[in-house]
């Protein structure tokens, strides 16, 4: 059953979609098209419109180009809309929960996660926002105002959004949940220490968040690439870097004084931007919309104190060694293991002994997942249940779909998702992943509901330290540091 739906917001009526058990719509739009002018500027608001707003389809993405880990490719600007998911049974005073998709800074679109189990599974209504990426969302230049948080801007008008708009969908604006993966966990970092986001969320959730507390070793993030900074850019240091990339890439005539340079820029077709996304992913700190960096502040407890819930998945990254396309040899670990951590490599290296692992990829992914990802991960679990009540997890189905035929994906970064949303084209999960499924949304939506994970009938999921594994079958706690040799890595770079 498909039949229309309408909905009056304050710019005016929009139409969605009634299904069976839900609502759905698509393409609302939430600020004014960041286009001309308005590009790298703070979100305006949308005008009013007349007659009744189609909103059975969703909006484009924020411009990219296709990458390995995601088809979706766009050119428009105009991509400051958002979707919601409502459960059919009519309700009012519903949780909500706001979904930040990941996709590294530069990828990724709210239509890529369909939310229909988590919204009926959980009886919560879920909002998706598109937001601007890489190179139109994150970059700086000498004069601009907000220089590297475009994006986290359009977040806040989405939030602010559900705040004015929310209880015509049924939903509580005194009580949404931020949830982010990946990058989109790192932008829910940043919102709990941006004094513009304070009060605009109540819980958050950090899934798979990556490069939040301090550098990480060449050769970790994915084989070849060279060491990496944090993953927070001080506001000097992102104009300095976007102002030579004007000047390398033709875009800005050299000598030319900001207000001229940046006139040039917003002139430059959206298509040639674009290659340098990758360069323009780390969020800036030093200016009003994020004064310090969240890395400092998070240690300091200069924060929104509230419920938090944050995780990983066991084997992070095979995922990015799976992308990297070429694999690590018996020839090659050695010297990624010197490169990477120098005085201490024959340590790591008996450590993590070849003869140990089915592969020296799958090796060198363990190496990687427990350093660059759980050893940051449990050092911030550790600094937030300080200040606020925590709960932790890590998704464990070594049986999660492949992603890179060939690879023994295991529990990879990213792989959780599809037990949380459908994803078009994703895989159909058995029997027992979809038992999982559903009590992951469960967990989830509970959080969201009260700032405690727990429900009536599922493993009990307790809090101070401890790591709920979630695989299917086998939920319940795990030694966590012994699992990734944390004890190991508290005295290696």
């Amino acid at each position: 059953m498909t039949e229309p739906v309408t909905v009056r917001l304050a710019e005016g009526t929009i139409r969605g979609l009634r299904r069976e058990d839900h609502h759905s719509f698509q393409g609302i739009p939430y600020a004014a098209a960041p286009v001309g002018e308005r590009r790298w500027r703070a979100p305006a608001p949308v005008e009013p419109w007349s007659g009744v707003r189609d909103a059975t389809r969703p909006g484009p993405p924020a411009p990219q180009t296709a990458q390995a880990f995601d088809a979706a490719a766009s050119v428009d600007e105009d991509c400051l809309t958002l979707n919601v998911t409502v459960p059919a049974a009519p309700r009012t005073g519903r949780p909500v929960l706001v979904w930040l998709h990941g996709g590294g800074g530069t990828n990724g679109t709210a239509a890529g996660y369909d939310p229909r189990r988590l919204a009926v599974t959980g009886d919560v209504v879920v909002v998706a926002p598109n937001f601007r990426l890489g190179a139109l969302g994150w970059f700086g230049h000498p004069g601009l105002d907000g220089s590297g948080t475009f994006g986290l801007q359009d977040q806040q008008a989405a939030l602010r959004w559900v705040q004015r708009e929310i209880p015509r969908f049924g939903g509580d604006p005194a009580n949404v949940t931020l949830v982010g993966e990946s990058h989109g966990a790192l932008t829910v970092a940043a919102h709990l220490t941006a004094p513009g986001s304070a009060g605009l969320f109540h819980r958050a959730v950090l899934q798979s968040v990556f490069g939040m507390l301090g550098p990480t070793p060449a050769h970790l993030f994915m084989p070849g690439l060279p060491a990496l900074p944090p993953m927070w850019s001080p506001v000097a240091e992102l104009e300095r870097l976007g102002a030579a990339v004007a000047i390398e890439q033709g875009w800005v005539e050299p000598g030319s004084d900001p207000g001229a340079a940046l006139a040039q820029l917003r002139r430059v077709p959206v298509a040639d931007l674009l290659p340098v996304s990758g360069a323009f992913i780390r969020p800036a700190f030093g200016g009003g919309v994020l004064p310090e960096s969240p890395a400092d502040a998070l240690a300091a407890g200069r924060f929104q104190r509230m419920p938090l819930l944050l995780g990983t998945t066991r084997d992070e990254a095979r995922f990015f060694a799976g992308l990297a396309g070429n694999p690590v040899t018996a020839e090659s670990y050695p010297q990624l293991v010197a490169e990477a951590f120098g005085d201490a490599a024959d340590e790591v290296a008996a450590r993590y002994a070849l003869g140990s692992f089915a592969t020296p990829s799958v090796a060198w992914a363990r190496v990687s997942t427990d350093r660059a990802w759980a050893r940051p991960f449990w050092e911030l679990a550790r600094l937030l249940a300080a200040h606020t009540e925590t709960w932790l997890y890590e998704f464990a189905d070594e049986e999660a779909p492949v992603l890179f035929p060939g690879f023994p994906s295991g529990a990879q970064h990213g792989s959780e998702l599809a037990y949380q949303f459908d994803l078009p084209g994703g895989p159909v999960l058995p029997a027992a992943q979809q038992e999982l499924a559903e009590r992951m949304n469960r967990y989830w939506t509970a959080f969201a509901r009260h700032g405690d994970p727990a429900v009536p009938g599922l493993p009990d999921w307790p809090g101070a330290g401890h790591v709920h594994s979630l695989a299917p079958g086998r939920i319940g706690g795990v030694d966590y540091v012994t699992e990734h040799s944390l004890d190991f890595w508290a005295r290696m770079p």
